[in-house]
């Protein structure tokens, strides 16, 4: 009888763990910035907070550093559902989800403070619903940052001075509008080639926050650098929707309450790279130019077009609403 209760017990025992394997479950999320870009740092911290939260029940491998491909790559994976989410410039997402674009608008956001109030306001959550009716949930908005022009032919301080200039950009249509707006020749490309571009002289320049430019090292290839800050990049945090939904509402929550703490400390470190970055850059050699006021309030004349024409492709409300929130002080 001892023999077969401790048999039982022992079946128990064994049916027990079995179920707790199967309830655990990974989460794969694919990234293209560098390990030790702030958002990579960030995402895992990320899931040092979902493991602990959840008990283990759920864990999330990173793979950071164009690890399961390129941007597109991570989008369309997400979207089919071979992975579980992506941390990604928002820009690789326009095409997918056109109304991200409105967060894009050329020389709106004096500070990175404007660009928070906004993308945390009602503006945010439209963006989110857009995204969710895509297949996406989006789990918050980090800091990619103020984007700025390098280049190897001149400095820039007018706007003469952006004219012809063969820039990279990313793949959004009112980034592209804007630079030939202000009179440069823009080209879309993805980053894994710009260095090599650069170099060969393929391209005169490209634009990016501080600390992408160092990270990328294009320090290395570039003369010339401007604080022309003519976008707000975000970085946003997504998963797939029906993989994201068929978790419970406390493994949901955990996910959520867990991306807001990662989240908030990446902004805050953000901030204090992108001043180091551009010192860096600077004392690697880099020549640095301020652009005057009077040029910004040129330059921001000059892509008022850019912005109705965003109107009429997605509506006026989204526009609207963004460029509200970044007026209010």
């Amino acid at each position: 009888m001892i023999n077969i209760l401790r048999a039982v017990s022992l079946s128990a025992l064994i049916a027990a763990s079995s179920t707790h394997t199967v309830s655990a479950e990974t989460l794969r999320l694919g990234g293209n910035f560098p390990v030790e870009h702030s958002s990579s740092i960030a995402m895992e911290k990320f899931s040092e907070l979902v493991s602990k939260s959840t008990n283990g029940e759920l864990t999330i491998a990173n793979f950071p550093a164009m690890q399961l491909g390129g941007a597109k790559e991570n989008v369309d994976q997400v979207r089919s559902g071979a992975v579980f989410g992506t941390w990604i410039g928002s820009a690789y997402l326009s095409r997918t989800v056109p109304e991200l674009e409105a967060i894009s608008l050329p020389f709106v956001y004096p500070d990175r403070e404007t660009a928070f109030r906004v993308i945390d306001g009602p503006a945010g959550d439209l963006l989110n619903e857009k995204l969710a009716e895509n297949g996406f949930v989006s789990l918050g908005w980090m800091e990619l940052g103020s984007r700025n022009v390098t280049n190897n032919t001149r400095p820039i301080e007018s706007v003469e001075d952006f004219e012809g200039l063969k820039i990279r950009l990313q793949p959004n249509e009112t980034h592209l509008n804007t630079f030939r707006a202000i009179g440069a020749n823009p080209v879309s490309m993805g980053i894994s080639e710009v260095y090599a571009a650069l170099q060969q002289g393929v391209l005169d320049g490209q634009e990016n926050p501080n600390a992408i430019i160092a990270s990328r090292n294009f320090n290395e290839v570039q003369t010339y650098l401007s604080d022309s800050s003519h976008f707000f990049d975000y970085i946003v945090l997504i998963a797939n929707k029906r993989k994201f939904d068929a978790l419970s509402d406390d493994q949901q929550a955990a996910l959520r309450d867990s991306a807001a703490k990662a989240i908030a400390w990446q902004r805050g470190q953000a901030a204090q790279e992108d001043d180091e970055s551009r010192q860096a850059l600077i004392d690697a050699g880099m020549t640095f130019t301020h652009i005057p006021d009077d040029t910004r309030a040129e330059l921001r004349a000059r892509t008022q077009a850019v912005i109705g024409d965003l109107k009429e492709r997605i509506g006026a409300e989204l526009v609207d609403a963004i460029l509200k929130e970044a007026e209010d002080q």
